[in-house]
């Protein structure tokens, strides 16, 4: 595997200018800082664009599949894609592109509105009409579903370490029993292309509410459409995900298996930062998507997960 340099200011300018050079843009290559603090391989560039550096060779060939998936994508969604203006390698086999930069604040920062639910369906039901054809011959992988069931007794566990630091009542995890989590089990022929990092960093919202963008399509790939729900439950709360995957046509068993993924996914996360495996993550961030996660939604009060009939698509 190549090892990558540490890209420093001084690098990215230089990559920045020659890149400019050849795609015949312009823009301020001097105004160059990492978009997140203590992530050095995505850099703000001017006021226009966005320089995403691959950090490994895997990464590399994610970034150039991206490339070609954004245009394959791009006619079936009504939110914005970024725009590669150039790519090329930053480091001796690793790839890096310099994207346009979509308007409009990350949804950590901003609140989704009623229309904003409406885009987020749209995005949904987008991705079930790309070809699938098309986008295997792109190198677009399958993921399997995971188990939630193997996932609930792992996030049980993990509910005890944070009731210990007075961080979560555990008792909100009995909601979800190992039988409803089997009920909930993904269905074969269901799987579609999903976007699977719909983060609050990947979702952008005007001032209105709209969601005009959507971020990062490196981990795209065919599977659970509830990986889309779960992501988008942290981004923007439970509620809105749960009405925007409604609003596509999704049936409970994948909403309710969407709510429950970041549910758990939630509790784990935050163990996990307490234990001192992730000490880079914001603890805020992740208080803030378990609460987000667990915010009550209408239809687990009116559908009784041990009944099977009534979670079908």
């Amino acid at each position: 595997m190549t090892q990558a340099p540490t890209p420093t200011a001084d690098t990215v300018r230089r990559l920045v200018r020659s890149l400019l050079k050849e795609s015949g843009e312009h823009a301020d290559a001097a105004e160059v800082r990492p978009v997140t603090e203590g992530r050095t391989h995505t850099w703000s560039v001017g006021t226009r664009h966005v320089l995403r550096l691959a950090p490994d060779r895997e990464g590399s060939v994610s970034l150039r599949r991206e490339l070609r998936l954004r245009e394959l994508v791009r006619p079936y969604v009504p939110v914005a894609l970024p725009v590669g203006v150039a790519h090329a390698e930053w480091a001796p086999g690793l790839a890096c592109t310099l994207d346009t930069r979509l308007p409009g604040a990350v949804a950590d920062e901003r609140d989704v509105s009623a229309l904003g639910e409406a885009d987020l369906a749209g995005l949904l039901g987008g991705l079930r009409e790309v070809p699938v054809r098309q986008a295997e011959t792109l190198g677009v992988p399958h993921a399997a579903p995971r188990s939630l069931e193997a996932l609930r007794r792992m996030a049980v566990h993990a509910a005890e370490r944070l009731a210990a630091a007075d961080e979560f009542d555990p008792g909100r995890l009995h909601q979800l029993t190992g039988p409803g989590a089997a009920h909930l089990a993904t269905q074969p022929g269901t799987a579609v292309l999903s976007h699977r990092a719909l983060t609050g960093d990947h979702v952008l919202v005007s001032e209105d509410g709209r969601v005009r963008g959507a971020l990062d399509w490196s981990r795209t790939a065919f599977g659970d459409p509830a990986e889309d729900i779960a992501a988008l439950a942290l981004a923007v709360g439970s509620p809105a995900a749960v009405r925007a995957a409604t609003l596509t046509g999704y049936g409970p068993r994948p909403c309710l298996r969407g709510l429950w993924l970041a549910r758990c996914d939630t509790v784990l996360r935050l163990t996990d930062h307490l234990d001192g495996r992730t000490p880079a993550a914001s603890p805020a961030r992740l208080r803030t998507q378990l609460r987000r996660a667990w915010e009550p939604i209408l239809l687990e009060r009116v559908t009784e997960l041990k009944d099977e009939d009534s979670l079908d698509p």
